[in-house]
């Protein structure tokens, strides 16, 4: 990752040298000027990452330069310094927009701990508008069917207040998209959109992750990082997969959402966080906190509104929309001509489990847009696991049966590499044309199907 480029507009020299000292030291590149007219005929300020703003400069006030930038096309944060600051000046400079305010003389830990932070934060800013974007306004929801418009209305009618939602449902089946768009319509919307998945963070860990940590703490805190509670202040965190956390973590998020505070790892510090939580199960918590394995009190802490998503079995009107959708973001993404599916596509769709639910649905058209030649999607591109007729989950194969599905995929494998010529198909296969057209009949293969 190229390193981040600050700027720092101030007219004594001593800082400026020092400061461009500091930070170059921990990799960044650091440019100094000393006035406001110096500033606006800066050439690459656009492409600055943070800006270090004097408030009193020979030619301006740096409260109203700050305002300047803020109305103009420049996205990254402005840290402001002074060495003659009275609290009116710091509240009127938060209140232009600066991200934090720095007293002179300088202390070398608190110019870097503010310029992470300013950096880190804005990165979290351009993330959410990567994803706001991507998802179109509001986060694209896509579905017409009575249990998925139950599901999203719900979702909708919670996000309009600050109370936690949990959200219910099978892996798949979009639960990260409705937190997106619980985000997105609620008063939390302007703040970052933090994700935190519970399962894929080792215990030891997650509470580091969360709550963040101070130098020194553990091994291998080399530095301050804050945790994602600090990082999503004003903002919205998912936690995805909240059932997998551990009883220790679980009693110190309780704590956070029953208070609103915290202390980093190895800190003493207390920190207030204005967090709106969202969190998301595959798991039946009830069954767990019946069992020991999920505090009950944390329970009803993060379900005060509780969504089910249902599976994409539940919905099989919006399958085709669905596909249709990742059909054409995935041409679009990656440049291919504009394609379609043929119609005979929908029964083998249609009669699928999905047991992967929208993911599932997803992989198998990107997998059809890549192996199909022509503009049309037809029925031969659909996998041969959805073409197979599908048991329930419990019941077991026997061994005839699972020799039969691996002669029925080699067999139309074989077929369809010659054109459905099947003498061709004999000749690769090792056997008799006659022959061929027995176990085609015995297999129920069938071009196109």
């Amino acid at each position: 990752m190229p390193s981040r480029r600050i700027l720092v507009i101030d007219d004594e020299e001593n800082i400026g040298r020092s400061l461009r000292m500091i930070l170059e030291r921990e990799g960044y590149q650091v440019n100094a000027v000393g006035s406001a007219a110096a500033l606006r005929a800066f050439p690459e300020r656009a492409r600055i990452d943070l800006f270090l703003l004097d408030v009193r400069l020979p030619d301006a006030n740096g409260i109203d330069l700050l305002r300047e930038l803020q109305a103009g096309d420049i996205t990254a944060p402005v840290v402001m310094i002074s060495g003659h600051a009275t609290i009116a000046d710091a509240v009127q400079a938060t209140r232009a927009g600066a991200f934090d305010f720095l007293e002179k003389p300088l202390g070398r830990d608190r110019v870097l701990v503010a310029v992470k932070n300013a950096l880190e934060q804005n990165t979290l800013k351009q993330e959410n508008k990567r994803l706001r974007e991507a998802v179109g306004p509001g986060s694209k929801m896509i579905g017409t069917s009575p249990a998925f418009q139950r599901a999203v209305e719900q979702a909708s009618m919670a996000a309009r207040s600050d109370a936690r939602v949990l959200l219910v449902g099978e892996s798949g089946t979009g639960k990260e998209l409705l937190a997106a768009h619980i985000h997105a319509s609620s008063p939390f919307a302007g703040g970052p959109f933090v994700k935190v998945n519970c399962a894929a963070i080792p215990g030891e860990l997650i509470e580091s992750e969360l709550f963040g940590h101070e130098k020194g703490s553990f091994t291998g805190a080399t530095s301050m990082r804050r945790g994602k509670f600090e990082l999503a202040d004003n903002g919205t965190l998912f936690l995805d997969e909240i059932g997998d956390l551990h009883a220790n973590s679980q009693a110190k998020l309780l704590r956070v959402l029953q208070e609103g505070e915290f202390h980093r790892v190895g800190g003493e510090q207390v920190i207030r966080a204005t967090v709106r939580v969202v969190s998301a199960t595959n798991r039946d918590l009830t069954a767990m906190v019946a069992q020991g394995k999920f505090r009950e009190d944390l329970y009803y802490r993060v379900s005060v509104v509780p969504v089910r998503v249902p599976a994409l079995r539940e919905r099989p009107t919006d399958i085709r929309a669905m596909a249709e959708y990742f059909l054409e973001d995935f041409c679009t993404r990656n440049g291919f001509r504009r394609k379609s599916f043929d119609e005979e596509v929908w029964e083998a769709f249609e009669n699928c489990k999905w047991p992967g639910n929208a993911r599932e649905l997803r992989n198998v058209v990107e997998r059809m847009a890549i192996l199909s030649h022509g503009d049309t999607i037809t029925a031969a591109a659909v996998p041969l696991e959805l073409r197979l007729p599908q048991r329930d989950s419990g019941q077991r194969s026997t061994v005839q049966e699972a020799r039969e599905v691996a002669e029925r995929e080699h067999v139309l494998r074989a077929l369809e590499d010659a054109g459905w010529n099947v003498s061709s198909a004999a000749r690769a296969l090792g056997m008799e044309r006659t022959n061929l057209h027995k176990r085609i009949r015995a297999l129920g293969l069938a071009r196109g199907k």
